[in-house]
Formats: C-alpha cells, sequence, structure tokens
C-alpha cells in the first residue's frame, strides 16, 4: 500500500462488542456514524473510548453541519469530523467554526471526557495541544459543492474532503445510477480538482467489501478510504460461506 494512505472502516450497529471486533482488525481508523444510525451520544462516547483503547483513531460523522452536534462529538473525545452534506465554503467554514475555540472559532466550553473532566490541567492540555489539530473533513455531496470545490478545498484549517458518491448522484435526480455520464462527468471534476490539493486527504467509501475496488481508489490518489461498513462485512461473509455449505 502506498505511504500516507490510511484506511478505516464505518460503524453504525449501536453495539459495544462489533465495535470491539472492528478494532482488533487492524484498521487505521473507525468512524462512528450518527447521521445513518440509532447511536445516541451517550453510546458514542463508550465506543469512541473503545476504540482509541485499541489504539487506533475514532472519528465520528456527525449527523448535522451543527455546532451542538460538533460541540457534543468533540467533548466525548473525537479525534476527527466528518461533516455531512457541505455544500459550500460558507457550509465548510461553519463546520471549522463549531468545532474550533474562541478565537478561531465558535466552539462552547465545556469539562466533559476530551478535556479529562477538568482534572489535572485536562482542559488546558486540550486547549493547547489537541483542540486545533482535530481534523475537520467536509463530505462533497451535491453538485453545487463541485462548483465551489476551489473554494472549499483553499480553506487553510479543512483538512480534506470525503466524496459522496449516493447522495451527489441523488442531487441531481439519479440516485445510484453511478455509469450515468453526468454523475461520471461529476465524479471527475472532483478527482480533477482534489488532484491540485495534494496536502489534502482524500476520501471515499468503499462500500462492497471488495479490497480490489480500495486499490482502485488508491491508484486513482484517495489517501483516506473508508472500507465497507460493519453490516456489510457481517452480511457479506455469512452469505458467502453459507453459499459455499449450501454447494
Amino acid at each position: 500500500m502506498k505511504r500516507n494512505v490510511t484506511i478505516g472502516s464505518w460503524i453504525t450497529l449501536n453495539h459495544l462488542s462489533i465495535v470491539e471486533i472492528m478494532a482488533k482488525a487492524d484498521f487505521d481508523w473507525l468512524c462512528i456514524d450518527l447521521e445513518h444510525s440509532v447511536i445516541d451520544f451517550y453510546a458514542l462516547q463508550t465506543m469512541i473510548a473503545t476504540v482509541q483503547a485499541h489504539g487506533i483513531k475514532a472519528y465520528v460523522r456527525v449527523s448535522y453541519n451543527e455546532s451542538v452536534v460538533i460541540k457534543r462529538s468533540l467533548d466525548a473525545g473525537a479525534d476527527g469530523l466528518i461533516i455531512p452534506r457541505v455544500n459550500s465554503a460558507q457550509d465548510a467554514r461553519d463546520a471549522i467554526s463549531y468545532a474550533r475555540y474562541p478565537n478561531k472559532g465558535a466552539r462552547g466550553v465545556g469539562l466533559a471526557r476530551a478535556q479529562n473532566y477538568g482534572l489535572d490541567n485536562g482542559f488546558e492540555h486540550y486547549r493547547d495541544h489537541v483542540a486545533d489539530n482535530i481534523p475537520v473533513i467536509v463530505q462533497i455531496e451535491h453538485h453545487r459543492a463541485i462548483e465551489e470545490l476551489d473554494e472549499i478545498l483553499a480553506i487553510d484549517d479543512l483538512a480534506g474532503t470525503f466524496i459522496g458518491p449516493y447522495d451527489m448522484s441523488g442531487s441531481v435526480g439519479k440516485p445510484g445510477k453511478f455509469n450515468d455520464p453526468e454523475i461520471v462527468q461529476l465524479l471527475k471534476r472532483y478527482d480533477d480538482i482534489t488532484a491540485m490539493y495534494p496536502g489534502k486527504l482524500k476520501g471515499y467509501h468503499v462500500i462492497k467489501p471488495d479490497a480490489s475496488l480500495v486499490s482502485e481508489k488508491i491508484d486513482l490518489g484517495y489517501n483516506f478510504i473508508a472500507f465497507s461498513i460493519d453490516t456489510l462485512f457481517l452480511g457479506y461473509k455469512c452469505r458467502e460461506e453459507l453459499e459455499k455449505v449450501k454447494k
């Protein structure tokens, strides 16, 4: 695998055993999904702690680009954020502001898990050495976002972008039709523009648990890749092995 490429996966099932199993699989990071799951904030904090206990990064895909959900995810100890449906440069600037303390942003101050509950200079350490370094990655999921992608990527404190092909196709009324010429052109524009910003993370979610698809994305320059999802790893393996038995 090429240097500077990280491979993670997606957690959507609200069960600690799933998190432990995935965390022991040697991913570089795991992303806990608040957008399309029933995971609540209590479970989120437990999941973050479990992932980190296994020595890997815990990202959170928040449910919305909004100050409270971003603040609470960070206070729970998230190592990084993925922000959905960022359709403009202003949306991206808002997300970063919600994630940064003043004077760099508008994040409210609390004494929670991330700040060691305020004990032993926990807040001061977090403020001075952690808070400003937490990567904020925005999801490009709408054709309008492609139109502003240059301006989005030019934002200094933005760690990178993460393409959302399903929502991108849906934004032009063709959900899931990835071979449609209009969708192909939008994804190509994303590839071309992000290639001009090699210092930014370039993310993609390979949904199907197929290693060859991950290799294809690496060859295209993607360096922050989510490899499948907890439900599909479980479902595909069950069906694959059962099919062998029935034969």
